[in-house]
């Protein structure tokens, strides 16, 4: 005996509330930056290169505790006062430099805020003096090997373990 259904299988299938067509269609909303220039009537107070140096480590210690990578890749920077109103940020890399811009808005802000100077312009050098080399045992060997060639030899006959 072949049982017989009294209603279609299939039921009638509802739209869907997400359309493709109509996702594709939303207009791309686009972004405006709005670029402040500095004002005649805005402060421009004097400030001193201890000023900056005391503010740049007090960031630096802040910065220590709330995100070690940036941190890390910054501690190395100097920044020097040029003139009146401008600050040379002298960096060991362009990777530095990357690391750097992400939080350099939020340390200058607050400087010029502190130092209430509006008008302070930021100049980037490379200087890869400031680049920190990881010394390891073998490169302190090698170091004192250059001044003493006669440990090379006491390196070959003794076989130091450097790792």
């Amino acid at each position: 005996m072949i049982q017989k259904a009294e209603k279609p299988l299939v039921q009638k299938k509802e739209k869907s509330k997400f359309n493709i067509e109509d996702a594709l269609k939303v207009e791309v909303k686009k972004e405006t930056k709005s670029i402040t220039l500095p004002h005649k009537d805005e402060p421009q107070n004097h400030f001193t290169d201890t000023d900056l140096q005391t503010e740049w480590n007090l960031f630096l210690e802040d910065l220590k505790t709330s995100n070690s990578l940036v941190y890390n890749a910054i501690n190395s920077f100097k920044l020097n006062k040029i003139d009146e109103h401008g600050i040379e940020v002298c960096c060991p890399s362009e990777m530095a430099k990357s690391e750097f811009n992400t939080v350099s808005a939020q340390f200058f802000n607050h400087f010029k805020h502190k130092v209430n100077n509006f008008h302070i312009a930021v100049s980037y050098k490379m200087d890869t003096k400031l680049k920190k080399e990881i010394l390891t045992k073998r490169k302190i060997f090698d170091k004192f090997a250059e001044i003493n060639p006669v440990l090379n030899d006491l390196n070959d006959l003794m076989k130091f373990d450097f790792t």
